[in-house]
């Protein structure tokens, strides 16, 4: 494992519960929400059709981690539209704590609402509900992360040989705060680089609920619009892939950098292609495992002991905040990632990826 991969674990799991509405393998059914668990931690996850990590390595790790502390866990993932009635469900059901991954901050502020009214505690999870007021949040720094896919454009476009690039924007959802974080940290890194003209700003946009199907058609409205772009910050590795797809079809693809995050296994495939200059990987094992290690605490009426704090642009309340740290990934850290255990060598290098994956040392 890398260096940076092994500094970036961060001591001390903790233990977890019984699981709940989770299948044996990890992953949440269709079936409609069940009722009545009384489980003493509530867990629900969205997103469910746009990562598989919410159906399947999320509710795994928690699963697992509540087992571990034998603090029983109801583990759902929601649709937009029954979020708040899941939550309600859980609050209702006796919960002590739930952990919400909020589909917006005006759902997520809500449900915050009501399990406060029954001193329930809420940790945020992966994503901060704006002007909600949870107790804890767990999660990867929007800011930090959207500093490393600017400051991952820029290392890449400095060995292309375009003067003044253009550089366009595919942001992710707007309803998400994570979003606007990562653009936060985007302007850090380029606003000064536009203001001396060394890069021109290109069109941005976001990309309603972070869809690669919008993002290919409002990219290829982009480039109709602006042929010349020279680069591409993509929020997440699914709208890389739908940028790299309209750009394979120019025959620029690998001409043009293009960022990207969450280590999935189209954007290492990308990196091992040349498709795709940077990705970001967040460690959600070790995510899960916290938010979960600070509910049992919660349950078992121990203060948890969090250390940083993050500042809700909405209420400028400091949240109670546990910051784990993310990692850049170009082509030469895909092996690093791999022997972390996100991906295996066995799902990763199939095919025409195998060649590359002896290239780069991925075994």
């Amino acid at each position: 494992m890398g260096k940076r991969l092994a500094r970036a674990v961060v001591a001390g799991c903790l233990a977890a519960a019984l699981l709940t509405a989770c299948t044996e393998d990890g992953g949440v059914p269709a079936g409609g929400p069940r009722t009545g668990t009384g489980a003493a931690v509530g867990v629900i996850l969205t997103e469910a059709t746009t990562a598989a990590r919410w159906t399947k390595q999320d509710p795994g790790y928690f699963k697992d981690a509540f087992r571990g502390a034998g603090v029983s866990a109801d583990i759902r993932n929601a649709g937009d539209d029954d979020f708040e009635k899941i939550a309600d469900e859980m609050i209702s059901g006796g919960a002590k704590v739930i952990i919400i991954l909020s589909p917006d901050g005006a759902a997520g502020k809500a449900v915050i609402t009501r399990a406060h009214q029954e001193k329930v505690k809420v940790i945020d999870y992966d994503r901060l509900s704006v002007g909600g007021g949870a107790d804890y949040f767990v999660g990867f720094d929007p800011e930090e992360m959207g500093r490393m896919q600017a400051y991952g454009l820029v290392k890449c476009l400095g060995g292309k040989t375009a003067a003044n690039p253009v550089v366009a924007e595919l942001n992710g959802a707007p309803t998400d705060s994570n979003a606007a974080g990562l653009v936060a940290g985007h302007e850090f890194v380029m606003e000064p680089r536009y203001a001396n003209a060394q890069y021109t700003m290109g069109p941005s946009q976001y990309v309603p609920d972070w869809d690669p199907a919008q993002a290919e058609d409002i990219f290829h409205q982009m480039i109709k619009q602006q042929p010349g772009i020279d680069g591409v910050l993509a929020a997440d590795d699914g709208i890389a892939n739908a940028v790299i797809g309209v750009l394979r079809g120019l025959k620029r693809n690998g001409k043009v950098p293009v960022t990207g995050q969450n280590a999935t296994i189209d954007g290492l495939h990308n990196l091992l292609t040349g498709d795709q200059c940077m990705t970001v990987y967040k460690r959600i094992k070790l995510e899960a495992q916290t938010a979960a290690n600070i509910a049992v605490q919660l349950v078992k009426g121990i203060p948890p002991a969090i250390g940083g704090a993050l500042r809700d642009p909405e209420s400028d309340q400091q949240i109670p905040f546990s910051g784990l740290a993310p990692l850049p990934i170009t082509v030469d850290e895909v092996k690093d990632v791999v022997a972390d255990g996100f991906v295996t060598a066995k799902q990763l290098c199939t095919g025409t990826y195998q060649a590359l994956c002896r290239e780069h040392g991925v075994t």
